[in-house]
This record gives C-alpha cells, sequence and structure tokens, in this order.
C-alpha cells in the first residue's frame, strides 16, 4: 500500500508531540518507521518487550487479553491519531496484550528511546502522556467496577448502548455475539442466551446479523438495576468473605 497520509502532520496532531518543535520533529521523523498491515495482522504480541510506542495513522486496531485456551477479553480499541504501547515503555517491560489490526493500517512506530529523549526534553509531552495513561487507568477501573459488579445481563445491556450508533433513526449495534463475549467477559452462549431473552422481552431485534436496541432507556435501567444488586450482595457477604472474593481498588 502507498503512502497516503503525511507522518509529520499526523504527528503534530496528537497531543503528546503538539508541542514539539519542528528541529524536534525532524529528529522524531528520522528515528520513525512508516508500517502498514493488513486486516488480522498481528501488530504487538503478549510477551514481548516494549520497545516503541504506535500511533495510528488510519485504520483500527485492537488490544486484547488470552489466556491461550480459547478465551480472550478485548480490553480496548483505537482509531486514527491515537496511539497505543505506553504500558511499559519506560521500563522496557513485557506487553500484556496482542494488538491485531481490524483493518488495513497506517502506522507509526517510534523507537522507545525516541519517545524516552522527547519525554526528558519537554515537560508538556510528558504530562500529556502521563494524563493519557491515567484516563485509561480510568477506564480500566470503570471496567474491573463492571465486571465485579454488574452481572452479564447488565453488562451486555451496557456494550449495547455504547456500542451501537445512531443509523436511520436505529440505534445499531455492530459487534456480534462473538464480540460481545470478548467484550463483557462471558461465553459465546451465555450471551447468546441473553440476547435471545431481551428479543423476547422487546427491547432489541435482530436485523441482518446485526442488533437493533428498539427500547435504550429500559437497557440503561437493567445495567444501573443489575450493579446495584450485585453491589448489595456483595455489601451483605461477611468481611472474611468479600476480601477472599474480590480484590481491592486503590
Amino acid at each position: 500500500m502507498t503512502r497516503t497520509i503525511d507522518p509529520a502532520v499526523a504527528l503534530k496532531s496528537v497531543p503528546l508531540f503538539s508541542t514539539l518543535s519542528e528541529a524536534e520533529l525532524s529528529l522524531m521523523l528520522a528515528s520513525m518507521q512508516h508500517r502498514n498491515y493488513p486486516a488480522r495482522a498481528t501488530i504487538v504480541r503478549s510477551g514481548e518487550a516494549a520497545d516503541g510506542l504506535y500511533v495510528v495513522l488510519s485504520g483500527r486496531v485492537r488490544l486484547r487479553l488470552a489466556d491461550g485456551n480459547g478465551h480472550e477479553i478485548i480490553v480496548a480499541e483505537f482509531g486514527a491519531g491515537e496511539l497505543f504501547g505506553e504500558i511499559g515503555l519506560t521500563d522496557g517491560s513485557e506487553r500484556l496484550g496482542d494488538v491485531h489490526a481490524l483493518q488495513t493500517c497506517e502506522i507509526l512506530f517510534i523507537p522507545r528511546k525516541t519517545v524516552l529523549d522527547c519525554l526528558e526534553r519537554d515537560p508538556a509531552a510528558t504530562l500529556s502522556l502521563l494524563s493519557g495513561v491515567l484516563d485509561r487507568l480510568s477506564d480500566a477501573y470503570r471496567k474491573i467496577g463492571t465486571l465485579a459488579l454488574v452481572d452479564v445481563y447488565g453488562r451486555v445491556a451496557r456494550v449495547l448502548l455504547e456500542a451501537g450508533s445512531e443509523v436511520r433513526g436505529e440505534w445499531l449495534v455492530q459487534p456480534g455475539s462473538e464480540q460481545i463475549a470478548a467484550m463483557v467477559g462471558a461465553s459465546r452462549e451465555m450471551v447468546s442466551r441473553v440476547v435471545k431473552n431481551m428479543i423476547n422481552q422487546g427491547l432489541v431485534r435482530r436485523h441482518k446479523r446485526k442488533l437493533i436496541v428498539l427500547d435504550r432507556d429500559a437497557l440503561a435501567s437493567r445495567h444501573g438495576r443489575a450493579r446495584a444488586h450485585r453491589r448489595q450482595r456483595a455489601s451483605s457477604r461477611p468481611l472474611s468473605m468479600q476480601g477472599s472474593r474480590s480484590p481491592q481498588l486503590v
């Protein structure tokens, strides 16, 4: 695939590098690699050393965690203008998950040393990276809370609300049952049963292998009730059981 996006322009649009001078930007561009990946290609593998930062120029990628036994969970997706690979960047520790291309992608790879040199020279860039990491940590806390405090029905309801978009006046959900299962940490069979139940309740309907939400307010209410119910159950357990069943978030 031919190069269609100017790396310098794309890099300046990323908050982390928006404050770089032209000289600093030129130095960084000289050490970068412009990479192209076809759909379904593996970009980062779990266990590899964190050797650099990735900036998505075009396309979309997915970060997932897998146990090697067929179980996986989708952690996040990144699109144009977003970066990934910052975890482990400071000490070069192992990658925690795999990153795959969901479609044809153009990626800028910035070596670890180049990024660290930039952070040493530019306090604004350091604060920008820290802010991004904290935002993602906050999102991770929210997802952990959802997994711990909301039942599968409520988790599926949340995905249907958050992963959908308005299409000709209807709320169309793009992910299928398999992807939803990976997003909520449940089996595909369990998700299929939950979706069937939602269809029977008149909350959603199927259309050409996609789901259309018919009553978003009811789904939002169901998600909230599920979370409150799980919290009530957790608080009613003896303290010794609470300590052994769920990790403390600090």
